[in-house]
């Protein structure tokens, strides 16, 4: 299904990445391993309190099925079970949470040579509906999704939006929070030798006439090393190292300052994934 539209979730996704994917503030310390048989730990750092709080998380895949098994620091279980292919170009997600009872959800996911279609429905007595989907191709799609609380017989969400991808630009429109919000995204490789791209977002909220815009860009160092810089219309400007020290293990840096607050430090984050 090389030939098929991206879901509806991936419009705009490749500027969203590069302007914020790996960017972590709050001088918090983030730690990541997995292990190669599917079993990780991660921890987290919090500034205020010093206290780490730890998830140990459990892969499991056999065949065309996939159980994620996630346990934190509160005894809280996450489990997702997905399985592809139980019928061509479809895959099923069942998740849910111990010990909420109502938290069960079923996604299914089907890839048409000029459609994709995602489904979402709780699975407790009054559950929430959502379904999205597009039309088109890899290079050209059209999509929308909606979200309904039967509960209140109510609409929770309603959204647009229209993609362009090639592979050194893509461009994108979306339409959000119930036709209050326009979007608009645009990510071009300048260089593909070094890895040199850009990326900007332009939002407009109906409601207020307010717009902003948040300016971004990225450039590949060296094989291993990876540096993405941006700055909003907000006064805030961020950067991020990160480098590949050893395969699928990464090392990232993160800041951001806001040119406003005259007396507030500068916002630091690190992060680390290790695979052994």
């Amino acid at each position: 299904m090389g030939s098929s539209p991206a879901p509806f979730s991936d419009i705009g996704k490749r500027a969203k990445d590069l302007l914020i994917k790996d960017y972590n503030f709050d001088q918090k310390f983030t730690l990541s391993v997995v292990g190669s048989t599917g079993l990780g730990l991660t921890a987290n750092g919090l500034k205020r309190d010093q206290i780490f709080v730890g998830d140990i998380n459990t892969l499991y895949k056999s065949g065309n099925t996939i159980v994620d098994v996630k346990v934190d620091t509160y005894s809280n279980v996450s489990t997702k079970v997905t399985v592809s292919d139980i019928l061509p170009s479809t895959k099923a997600v069942f998740s849910f949470r111990i010990p909420d009872h109502k938290s069960g959800k079923l996604d299914v996911q089907y890839l048409h040579p000029h459609a994709a279609f995602d489904s979402s429905i709780g699975l407790n007595p009054t559950p929430l509906l959502e379904l999205s989907a597009t039309i088109g191709s890899k290079d050209l799609s059209l999509g929308g999704e909606i979200g309904f609380d039967t509960a209140s017989s109510l609409l929770t969400k309603y959204n647009a939006g229209i993609s362009f991808n090639k592979p050194d630009f893509s461009a994108a429109l979306l339409l959000t929070d119930k036709g209050q919000t326009l979007k608009a995204s645009y990510i071009h490789a300048v260089d593909s030798c070094n890895g040199t791209a850009v990326a900007a977002e332009l939002t407009h909220r109906f409601s207020t006439f307010e717009n902003s815009f948040t300016l971004g860009s990225s450039h590949v160092i060296d094989p291993l090393t990876v540096v993405k810089t941006r700055f909003s219309d907000n006064g805030k400007a961020g950067v991020l190292w990160q480098r590949e020290w050893r395969p699928k293990s990464l090392v990232t840096v993160s800041a951001e300052y806001d040119s406003k607050a005259l007396n507030a430090s500068p916002k630091i984050g690190l992060a680390l994934a290790l695979k052994p």
